[in-house]
């Protein structure tokens, strides 16, 4: 699952966070920003950091690349392969988000992107310190709290999933449609090897997903935002 990903341009004479949808967006050098690229001196931390946060930027879109095609490959040896070049971009790309929250540590979407490459390799608790910062930075932020429902998925904890979701859907029904077909395949993937889950916890679990599909079905097309989400 892919999330909208939030390329952040600034300039000296003011700072404004820009959003763009999709793959690309390239990386922001001095010049963009509108700086001298032969005087580093001229940016100040923050502008710095949002130059380091659209380079992981650019590294997660790599890493989510890599790792969609390990998903697809049908050979052991060649999904193995590149889903270890898979986790090694994502440790790339959280090393230039870490560096971005060094030196200005009041990026939300940073933080964010430190709980999602930390996810992507597998440092649950990591990724849900990293979205409780994003979090208490910008309250409500719908992405963090997506992202950190998926660390809870990957943490069985199936309760603050839900609470999650159900906050989604109050607010954001394309992120809660995301949200709901991770959950869908938590579910297919524990039903399939359900060591360490109980039974009738995944049986519940389903039921209540099952459920959710159903009703966000019913009541896709009766708001203008469900009408163009795809659900």
């Amino acid at each position: 699952m892919r999330t909208s990903i939030k390329i952040l341009v600034t300039s000296l004479m003011f700072c404004t966070a820009c959003t763009a949808f999709g793959a690309g967006g390239g990386e922001m050098s001095p010049r963009t920003l509108g700086a001298d690229p032969n005087n580093a001196r001229t940016l100040t931390p923050e502008q710095k950091a949002r130059i380091q946060y659209n380079y992981g930027v650019n590294a997660v879109e790599k890493a989510d690349h890599i790792s969609a095609d390990a998903a697809r490959q049908t050979d052991a040896k060649k999904k193995a392969k590149l889903a270890d070049k898979a986790k090694s971009a994502y440790a790339a790309a959280l090393q230039k988000f870490l560096k971005a929250n060094e030196l200005y540590s009041g990026m939300h979407e940073a933080w964010n992107y430190v709980g999602y490459t930390s996810r992507k390799l597998g440092k649950y608790q990591d990724a849900l310190l990293a979205y409780d910062r994003a979090l208490s930075l910008k309250p409500g932020y719908p992405e963090a709290i997506e992202y950190r429902a998926h660390a809870f998925l990957g943490l069985d904890r199936l309760s603050e999933a839900k609470e999650a979701y159900l906050t989604l859907y109050a607010g954001n029904r394309k992120l809660a449609a995301q949200l709901l077909t991770a959950m869908q395949a938590w579910v297919g993937e524990h039903r399939s090897n359900a060591a360490g889950i109980d039974g009738a916890m995944l049986e519940s679990f389903a039921s209540w997903v099952n459920e959710r599909s159903t009703i966000a079905g019913q009541t896709a097309g009766l708001t203008r935002e469900g009408a163009s989400a795809a659900w």
